[in-house]
């Protein structure tokens, strides 16, 4: 078991796809920057999976416990994503793709399918049970497959509302087009701009592409904010950073980002910082360590609800 700042992960296989731990970054220069996280990419069947949050260093920011980066890669023909159900609680989930479709289907009687762009937010709140396949009509050709998982804390007030899933598809997302930065504001308020995506904090997420040189600004509108490198690279205060890095920032600092010479494609996200510790195992997650005991003792005697559609396969509780 892992204790640090406001988290402690008890187990570290934490979503369907394991992830190897982070390791923390080179030395930099800039002062603006709090951590420099550079994940360890794992290989699950020619499948890369790149874990940036949590870390021995950095647990959260601000309600995001938990940052994966799926791919890019190929799914060879007669291969298919199949994450079978399994539950969650204490947290939304978020999908947020750039390339390929994953068929989501929950215990609430939920089945739509995420496109690039699209957002699945899933609040787990006191229980929920989903699956994420690849839809039918993809299967037995090359699937490319391309994302970010990630998962939002939900503040001590939250963690036990009933269930929700809402779908936002990328068309009703404000889009950011300011000499030479393009983007789209996923969640929350960034550049003037507000996504009608619902949140329980504040909290941002914006996808944002920088032409070489561009600059643009990245104020400290946000209690904790942070940066994902997706590809290309990024300068911050004269120094250089590379793609599949994570840079969490100091408070209070205003930002300048400026694409680097091939510019780049980043994830800015962050907001409220929490008020009181988290604790996560498996999909798990909250401010109670005997919560999660019942959680564990629920899954593993069938006490969650099934997901309509998907019921002969699950994922079985971890040993442990």
């Amino acid at each position: 078991m892992l204790v640090c700042g406001s988290i402690t992960v008890e187990e570290q296989s934490m979503s369907f796809f394991p992830g190897n731990d982070p390791a923390a970054g080179d030395a930099f220069a800039c002062d603006a920057i709090e951590n420099l996280i550079v994940p360890r990419a794992s290989d699950i069947g020619g499948f890369s999976v790149r874990r940036a949050l949590p870390t021995r260093d950095r647990r959260l920011v601000g309600p995001f416990i938990f940052f994966d980066r799926m791919g890019p890669a190929i799914l060879k023909a007669g291969e298919a994503l199949d994450v079978k159900p399994h539950p969650h609680i204490g947290l939304s989930t978020v999908t947020y793709l750039f390339d390929g479709e994953i068929k989501h289907r929950d215990s609430l009687g939920t089945e739509v399918v995420v496109r690039p762009g699209d957002i699945n937010l899933m609040t787990a709140g006191r229980g929920i049970v989903h699956s994420e396949r690849t839809p039918e009509n993809l299967r037995g050709h090359p699937l490319s497959m391309s994302g970010l998982q990630t998962w939002l804390a939900l503040p001590d007030d939250k963690e036990e509302i009933a269930p929700d899933f809402s779908h936002t598809e990328r068309e009703a997302m404000p889009l950011i087009d300011i000499a030479g930065a393009t983007g789209r504001v996923v969640i929350g308020d960034f550049a003037g701009l507000r996504s009608p995506v619902k949140t329980f904090t504040d909290t941002l997420y914006a996808d944002l592409s920088l032409t070489p040189g561009a600059k643009f600004p990245f104020p400290a509108d946000h209690e904790e904010r942070a940066i994902y490198i997706l590809s290309g690279s990024l300068e911050v205060a004269g120094d250089v950073f590379a793609a599949d890095q994570l840079l969490a920032f100091r408070a209070g600092d205003d930002i300048t980002l400026k694409g680097g010479v091939d510019g780049c494609h980043i994830m800015l996200f962050g907001g409220a910082a929490l008020n009181s510790r988290r604790y996560i195992w498996w999909n798990f997650v909250s401010s109670s360590k005997e919560r999660i005991e019942q959680a564990k003792e629920e899954w593993r005697t069938g006490r969650f609800d099934i997901v309509p559609g998907d019921e002969d396969e699950f994922v079985p509780l971890p040993k442990g």
